[in-house]
């Protein structure tokens, strides 16, 4: 059910699961801030999703209530992965939807990391 952006935190969503570790994944990176893993329908070459370890439903939602020593950890993480993957050289694209209208369907806050080949527009003009 896509989330509309002001929904409570619903720990029983897919990537709390995965941090619970009852439902597996290909990790990437972990450390005490974030998991990194691959997106299960990923829709670049390299497509990873990068997660928060706590519960935080939207961008905002982290950034108004998480520290800031796991802002940072969790910034410094998306940045490490990107160069652990070999993205650095060629670029890679940012993503995070945040509510309905932008397609968030995991109400837990998270990046997505797409690189390894050219990404075209990012917005396809109406």
């Amino acid at each position: 059910m896509p989330v509309t952006g002001l929904d409570p935190y619903d720990d029983q969503n897919i990537f709390a699961k995965i941090l619970r570790g009852e439902i597996p994944n290909k990790t990437v990176y972990q450390d005490e801030f974030v998991l990194a893993f691959h997106d299960i329908a990923p829709q670049a070459p390299v497509h990873v999703l990068v997660i928060p370890k706590g519960a935080y439903v939207s961008a905002r939602d982290f950034a108004a209530r998480a520290s800031d020593q796991d802002i940072a950890g969790f910034w410094r993480a998306v940045g490490r992965v990107a160069a652990d993957l070999g993205l650095e050289t060629e670029g890679y694209r940012l993503l995070s939807n945040h509510g309905l209208n932008a397609g968030q369907e995991v109400p837990h806050f998270h990046v997505h990391l797409f690189g390894g080949g050219p990404l075209g527009r990012m917005i396809q003009p109406s």
